[in-house]
């Protein structure tokens, strides 16, 4: 009897356990940009303003932090780079397929003949809160099903394989 009452303790304990950690976990996804020091999430709000943030990384590039952030507004999905001091160095926001310059698709294809498009990234580089269009980077999944992201020149006269994974 005493061993099915300590069981039965053990089993409510841990569902009580389970269901403390996933709402932990759910409001973790729910707000990262709580996570935001006060200058960056001005940053975001001032470029995007009700953007909702999917995902958030602080990162060190070159000895400076700097936060990779996933958004989405109006419909959209961009990208920003934002140092801890709220500058903005990069923004990239999604591009669709018809929209993408017909050189670009013409070396693609030439490139990566049997692979399909999924998703199209146009990497802004931004110096004194100007845009300036850099390149585009482009999800590819291979006939093999491995995904990689190529870099395509605005004018569609480079490109440069970035990384390759399998498919999940």
């Amino acid at each position: 009897m005493r061993s099915i009452i300590d069981w039965s303790i053990a089993v409510a304990l841990a569902f009580i356990m389970t269901g403390t950690l996933a709402r932990a976990d759910d409001k973790d996804k729910a707000a990262p940009k709580e996570k935001l020091p006060k200058k960056v999430k001005e940053a975001v709000d001032g470029r995007f303003p009700g953007a909702d943030l999917t995902s958030v990384e602080k990162e060190n590039e070159n000895g400076k932090v700097v936060y990779d952030i996933e958004l989405k507004h109006k419909d959209r999905k961009y990208e920003m780079d934002i140092s801890e001091d709220g500058v903005i160095i990069e923004i990239e926001k999604e591009v669709a397929a018809k929209d993408l310059p017909k050189a670009a698709i013409k070396v693609l294809n030439e490139k990566y003949p049997k692979a399909t498009i999924k998703e199209i990234m146009e990497v802004n580089k931004v110096k004194d809160k100007k845009e300036t269009p850099d390149h585009y980077e482009v999800v590819l999944v291979a006939a093999d099903k491995k995904q990689m992201e190529v870099e395509v020149s605005l004018d569609g006269k480079t490109i440069k394989a970035a990384k390759t994974e399998e498919k999940k």
